[in-house]
């Protein structure tokens, strides 16, 4: 998925890991979404990433944090 949707160029953002084909820091829609902005606050100020690339990445987000998280 990463690779997909994500990138890292030391030419790019200084190396920040980007949405694929913009400069959009990723954690930049972690960042919205912990203030009191939404996912479409998100894409209405950075159109170059698509809703498929910031949902992908929640996701993925989604997975990991709980692949290792105790049964309830």
């Amino acid at each position: 998925m990463e690779a997909q949707y994500l990138s890292r160029d030391p030419e790019i953002m200084s190396g920040a890991l980007c949405f694929k084909g913009t400069r959009v820091p990723a954690p930049t829609l972690f960042d919205y979404l912990e203030g009191s902005s939404s996912l479409e606050d998100f894409l209405e100020d950075f159109p170059s990433v698509t809703r498929e690339a910031a949902i992908a990445v929640l996701e993925v987000a989604k997975e990991r944090l709980f692949a290792h998280a105790p049964a309830a």
